[in-house]
């Protein structure tokens, strides 16, 4: 299928589908250097420099895909939903969408959106589609699902007008996936960023990757390594964890680099469920909905749902479409990553003894003795 890619990134969406034997004809994308990452690495495809400005669509287009800025709609946001002024941008997908039938839509955020004012945002996404006669399925996936050792769930919406998008993005289900407990002999990842009221621990994975942090800058997870060490992955690292070939942002060089490198890293969709999908517009599955309950008005939002004719009906499928081999922070964590730094470490472990979160035993311990 041809693709026109909105708010692309660094290109996670588009790569995927590559992959999956898709073409891409527009990419749109107003960040500088994003733009130098998808001039760089798209070099066959048009790119369009601010969606809000864009007139039409590439008239071939089959499939439109929009991973539109999160930042109003994340716990690390100012939680201002739609009305914020960088995700607002997504009412230049209905105006595109209004003046020209595409047969696909492929819309990813993250999963605070589903709770954010009442879940006021999936709403007026959702609204936006059944008024321009679109058919849609929502489900948040989890990029562990795909052998990335990353532990990220975002809410995927697949959406189109003649097709049954549960076909697309419900028809795969491989539940009772199983993750190790944070034990001192399997690497622990944490935001370092953090400690008074979050910590994001998680054991042989990193927790999701962000753009921003809470000291507000964009910066990767620490990692305990069984050995002692406190160390920080490299950005190539960091970019394999969300499906990209190690140095995929290296066109970046300019002396503040690396914090933007990080910083679009963290933006990006995962590669691997971008392919998954691109092959299941390909060839859809079969989605049973046999176990499917009506969603009552006013309810929160699960973790999946779907509307077809009528009326909304939630989903019963887990956050684990395909059953990869699992993928473990161990095959990456190497005593040649850098040291997390005494003042970085020392500000952690001084919020977590304040705060009332719970630490795995012996783990605010191992980083003191870094200290």
């Amino acid at each position: 299928m041809l693709v026109s890619g909105l708010y692309a990134g660094i290109g996670g969406f588009e790569l995927g589908l590559k992959r999956s034997g898709h073409q891409t004809l527009l990419m749109s994308e107003k960040d500088s250097r994003a733009l130098a990452v998808i001039r760089h690495r798209f070099p066959e495809v048009v790119v369009d420099t601010d969606v809000t400005e864009l007139k039409a669509l590439p008239e071939r287009t089959e499939v439109v895909t929009a991973g539109f800025p999160c930042q109003n709609l994340s716990m690390a946001g100012d939680k201002s939903g739609l009305r914020g002024d960088k995700s607002q941008v997504i009412y230049s997908l209905f105006r595109l969408l209004k003046a020209q039938r595409v047969p696909w839509v492929v819309i990813e955020n993250v999963y605070f959106m589903l709770h954010l004012g009442g879940g006021a945002a999936m709403r007026g996404i959702l609204d936006q589609l059944e008024a321009l006669d679109y058919r849609w399925a929502y489900r948040v996936v989890d990029s562990r699902a795909f052998g990335l050792a990353q532990r990220r769930r975002r809410v995927f919406i697949v959406a189109s007008q003649s097709d049954d998008p549960r076909d697309v993005l419900l028809s795969d289900d491989a539940p009772n996936r199983s993750w190790p407990g944070a034990v001192l002999d399997h690497p622990i990842a944490f935001y370092w960023t953090e400690g008074r009221s979050g910590h994001g621990i998680t054991a042989d994975a990193v927790p999701p990757l962000k753009a921003g942090s809470g000291l507000g800058i964009p910066s990767p997870p620490a990692v305990l390594l069984p050995s002692g060490r406190v160390v920080t992955p490299t950005i190539e690292t960091v970019e394999q964890l969300q499906g990209f070939p190690a140095r995929w942002t290296s066109v970046l060089r300019d002396r503040k680099s690396k914090r933007h490198r990080w910083r679009l890293v963290g933006n990006a969709v995962s590669v691997p469920v971008a392919e998954w999908i691109g092959r299941r517009l390909e060839e859809p599955g079969q989605y049973n909905p046999g176990e499917d309950e009506p969603l009552t008005n006013g309810a929160r939002w699960p973790t999946a749902a779907w509307r077809m004719e009528g009326a909304r009906m939630s989903a019963n499928v887990s956050e684990y479409p395909v059953h990869r081999r699992r993928g473990r922070l161990s095959a990456y964590a190497t005593e040649r990553w850098p040291d997390l730094s005494c003042r970085a470490l020392s500000g952690f472990v001084r919020r977590a003894r304040e705060g009332r979160l719970r630490y795995p035993a012996g783990f605010l311990e191992a980083l003191e003795a870094n200290l």
